[in-house]
């Protein structure tokens, strides 16, 4: 997995580093197909904003999270990701599921 770490308007602090590659090591244990992920931290007057786009076999997923601190925003976004990424793997199990189906019925 590669993975892009970049502030905008914010420094990213070895301790901030570190959270955010602890964070997504969840990710990693749900889906094994990640090839890419980008991480944008920036700084807007009060609110701290943590963007996601994580780029795995056939889809690219992107999630965002605003809050007050930027370790909150890193764990909101952990968590809209963990669920997405849950989500798309039952549904390419899903459709894996069906296709093995069809191919049953036509023999």
């Amino acid at each position: 997995m590669n993975l892009n770490i970049s502030g905008h308007h914010v420094e990213v602090t070895p301790a901030i580093h570190d959270y955010v590659i602890a964070k997504l090591e969840r990710v990693t244990r749900h889906f094994d197909n990640v090839i890419d992920v980008g991480v944008i931290l920036s700084v807007d007057k009060l609110q701290q904003k943590v963007e996601a786009t994580v780029h795995v076999r056939g889809k690219d997923i992107h999630v965002e999270s605003i809050d007050a601190d930027m370790y909150a925003a890193i764990d909101l976004l952990a968590d809209k990701l963990d669920r997405q990424i849950v989500k798309h793997k039952e549904k390419s199990q899903d459709h894996r599921n069906e296709s093995m189906k069809h191919q049953e019925v036509a023999e």
